[in-house]
């Protein structure tokens, strides 16, 4: 085990745009103040520097897994409704093609399927945190898509695969939602995310074999569906977790945020 092992993290990405915005209650103007100073403390909490970010974020899907080898991303306002200053935010970190074919190696390396893209640009999951994360966008960021059909063992094997990066100098981070019911963010009711996010709190800090069943089995958690009706943005985890291996679990953030509990997770 390396001494400067990089840790995998579940990441929460806020709202679309929220960082920038003042949201109508029941958020307020600082609800996600406690969100962005823990994103802005990020890479301090690091073992050292990381060599790059692979990246899977809730906003792409594909066919099969799709590793981006972009040496210089774009920007993809893949949200809608925002003011117009919203539509002006850039995020000019490089890629990394170099990571990106050790990405795609391990994954093929471990027998499931892969596909790169040259041109997609960063997505909302990704500049978002990430213009907090390291807002001078100096640290190179590769991004891995989901597979669409957001199978939960699948996307554990795809990250048990990737957990050879960790030694090498690369944090893994799933952007996501551990809350993603947007329906009723707004409703003020507490009792379906708290009883879901107890649930991944116990999770995340079990044994390696414990914490994959429960996941590959998340449907089944107290409030899961009134939590996720479609799974998309909890499927980062997922990956997290498999990049985990026998690495320990714990909640590293969690604020109530509309009424809503939203929680991060890091493991090792």
């Amino acid at each position: 085990m390396s001494a400067h092992r990089q840790p995998a993290i579940f990441v929460p990405h806020g709202g679309g745009p929220c960082f920038w915005i003042e949201f109508p209650p029941p958020f307020g103007p600082h609800a996600w103040d406690s969100l962005r100073d823990y994103l802005a403390g990020l890479v301090k909490s690091l073992p050292e520097r990381p060599k790059a970010f692979l990246v899977v974020t809730a906003h792409w899907e594909a066919d099969q897994p799709t590793v981006s080898v972009n040496p210089k991303p774009g920007m993809l306002y893949d949200y809608y409704g925002f003011p117009e200053h919203t539509y002006k935010l850039s995020y000019p970190a490089p890629g990394a093609p170099e990571v990106a074919a050790k990405v795609k190696a391990l994954i093929e390396k471990a027998g499931l399927p892969v596909a790169t893209d040259g041109a997609r640009g960063f997505d909302h999951g990704v500049f978002v945190p990430f213009l907090i994360v390291d807002p001078k966008a100096e640290i190179p960021v590769v991004m891995l898509s989901l597979r669409k059909d957001l199978d939960p063992k699948f996307h554990i094997a795809l990250g048990k695969a990737l957990a050879p990066l960790r030694d090498e100098g690369v944090a893994i981070v799933g952007s996501g939602m551990s809350f993603h019911d947007l329906r009723h963010f707004r409703d003020g009711d507490t009792t379906a995310s708290a009883a879901f996010d107890a649930w991944l709190d116990e999770t995340a800090k079990a044994p390696q074999a414990e914490r994959e069943a429960r996941l590959a089995q998340w449907d089944k958690a107290p409030s899961a569906r009134a939590c996720h009706p479609r799974e998309e943005h909890l499927l980062p985890l997922m990956v997290v977790a498999g990049a985990a291996g026998e690495s320990k679990g714990k909640r590293d953030f969690n604020d109530k945020i509309g009424g809503k509990m939203i929680s991060a997770f890091r493991f090792g």
